[in-house]
């Protein structure tokens, strides 16, 4: 971890922040510091309206606990005021031509309201306690000034809107016990954690536009020649979020997280008319850490490539039978299939399928794999990982968590929410902008045990070895993947899709690998992943944002390539158009 993240967790005050701005500046300037004096008067400003947005938070937040109240009911026990700071710089193109340039500054405010007490209070399966919908809504965006009187009014409007749905909430729920049983040792509401104060240092977001738009312009006028491609593009961007979290408690935070990525993606369509896609995906969180110029326009080139072989492979039919899944698959499959399922408000809310609900201790998956989520993690192999914090969105410090060990289920990730048999938070409950925090995945990190792991070269012999001994026509090698989705609900069935961007057939007798395109990796989750037989002694990772309840959040797996002796996949439901009539202007 040569370059983690540059946020520190300290128990210090303003002053001491101000002191040593005020010492720096101090410093006699010379011709080459006089420039290193201006950036630290810059962050020392920085550093006072950040602790002016703070200070008008406290502020409205200890007036609401003074004295909001309606006359016969409970006040608030708790209330807790979170902004987040978005700076975002995106430059995008296509066709050698820019498309966009754009540069956007919001401020998001979520303000939680709890009335009752920790062991029973108006939240409790998290999203089911919706009642009552007011017919106003306050703005959820601050001002991104620092304004003391625009930020407590702002947060005045949300607290009182929250605080008469939370009062609502409690009532209906209180009231709605009289039809339900109730445990002998009811699972509490909220736990109680330690108030942190914590402070991040400014890190200014920097992109040299220049250089980055010409590189967009450069890359996609390469993906001209190709006029095979339907459409190509490319965007860089930086994304900032400073957050701001004040609570009764007192919890005292300014820290900030930012991410680099450049995503390029290209499109083209087979002869029989499916639309196939490809794309590369980088993130960093330091600039520097992003690949340089002609490593970008090499991958772009491969891109290219890949969808040429893609749009001359053949489709083949829906299949069950042996696969190893590379890194990156396999990263995503245990992330949609086991991940999702391990959070911990899912197994406290009776419309989800509670799949590991009361199974500690239990086998749930091969005794050879052990699963981890380590928000600490900062990265991998020199690869920065996505899902790196210091403290989650509800002031928890982050912590790693065993999750499964040798096949056994040891624990959840949790926020704030209690469950059954666990009480504290571990410092996932995460969230975008104005969503409610809950225990989400961070750094999901799959293991094999030494002994159990083979190289990647012996994997694919186990492969060809299990296709033979199935007497499959074939096995399958699932390169990479783009994504995936998982329906944990109880009304549903319990299943999840992954959509590889290259498989390879791969021929039992000759050992040759024939690249096939059509169809999408599906199964049921306990079931896909106990037909795991194998895994590889190196890992490899899967950089992105996952989307659920609370919104999208930065996220990583680091996971091995898997030999699975069955996976199942359907044949992908794609139009059948027909390509344009014309070639491309530049090709005439």
């Amino acid at each position: 971890m040569s370059h983690p993240l540059h946020t520190v967790v300290s128990r210090v005050d303003r002053r001491i922040y101000l002191g040593l701005f005020v010492a720096l500046l101090g410093c006699a300037a010379t011709p080459t510091k006089a420039r290193k004096a201006d950036d630290t008067a810059h962050l020392k400003l920085e550093l006072e309206k950040r602790e002016t947005v703070l200070g008008a938070m406290k502020t409205e937040l200890e007036r609401s606990m003074s004295l909001l109240k309606l006359d016969d009911y409970e006040a608030p026990y708790f209330l807790g005021y979170q902004i987040k700071d978005e700076h975002v710089v995106t430059i995008a193109g296509k066709y050698g031509a820019l498309t966009g340039v754009d540069e956007t500054r919001q401020r998001y405010v979520y303000v939680e309201t709890r009335v009752g007490d920790y062991a029973f209070d108006n939240y409790a399966n998290v999203d089911s306690e919706s009642y009552r919908q007011s017919d106003f809504r306050a703005d959820r965006r601050a001002p991104v000034e620092a304004d003391v009187a625009a930020l407590r009014g702002t947060l005045w409007l949300l607290t009182d809107e929250g605080y008469k749905k939370a009062l609502s909430d409690y009532l209906t729920k209180r009231g709605g016990a009289v039809y339900t049983t109730r445990d002998k040792a009811e699972v509490p509401s909220f736990s109680k954690e330690e108030a942190l104060v914590q402070r991040a240092p400014a890190q200014p977001l920097s992109l040299d536009k220049e250089r980055w738009e010409r590189l967009v312009r450069e890359a996609t006028a390469s993906m001209r020649t190709a006029p095979f491609l339907l459409d190509s593009s490319m965007e860089v961007s930086a994304r900032r979020v400073v957050r701001y979290l004040v609570t009764s408690e007192g919890a005292d935070i300014i820290d900030e997280h930012t991410i680099y990525s450049i995503n390029a993606q290209a499109y083209t369509r087979a002869e029989d008319g499916m639309l196939l896609e490809n794309g590369r995906m980088f993130y960093a969180r330091d600039l520097a850490r992003l690949p340089d110029d002609a490593a970008i326009k090499a991958s772009i080139t491969e891109m290219v490539a890949e969808l040429l072989l893609l749009r001359d492979a053949p489709a083949i039919n829906p299949y069950t039978g042996p696969a190893i899944l590379d890194a990156e698959a396999a990263g995503v499959l245990f992330h949609e299939a086991v991940g999702h399922r391990l959070e911990g408000e899912r197994q406290r809310d009776e419309q989800e399928g509670r799949t590991f609900k009361g199974r500690v201790g239990q086998v749930v998956i091969p005794t050879f794999l052990s699963v981890y989520d380590d928000p600490t993690q900062a990265e991998h192999e020199g690869v920065q990982l996505n899902g790196y914090y210091a403290h989650d969105d509800e002031g928890v410090v982050a912590q790693p968590v065993t999750l499964i060990e040798h096949g056994i289920l040891r624990g959840f990730l949790m926020s704030r929410t209690p469950i059954e048999g666990v009480l504290r938070s571990n410092g996932h409950g995460r969230a975008q902008g104005i969503y409610k925090p809950r225990a989400r995945m961070a750094n999901l990190i799959v293991k094999a045990d030494p002994e159990h792991a083979v190289s990647r070269e012996r994997l694919q012999e186990m492969l060809i070895e299990e296709v033979k001994r199935q007497n499959k026509p074939y096995g399958l090698i699932i390169r990479d993947i783009t994504g995936g989705s998982t329906n944990t609900q109880g009304y549903g069935y319990q299943a999840f899709k992954g959509i590889p961007r290259l498989i390879y057939r791969v021929d039992p007798e000759s050992g040759a690998q024939t690249l096939v395109r059509g169809v999408e990796l599906v199964g049921t989750p306990l079931s896909s992943i106990n037909k795991i037989v194998a895994a590889s002694n190196k890992a490899g990772i899967f950089n992105g944002y996952c989307g659920a309840e609370s919104g999208y959040v930065p996220v990583s797996t680091v996971a091995p390539a898997l030999l699975t002796t069955e996976i199942e996949l359907q044949r992908t439901q794609q139009g059948r158009e027909k390509g344009p009539i014309l070639p491309p202007p530049w090709n005439e």
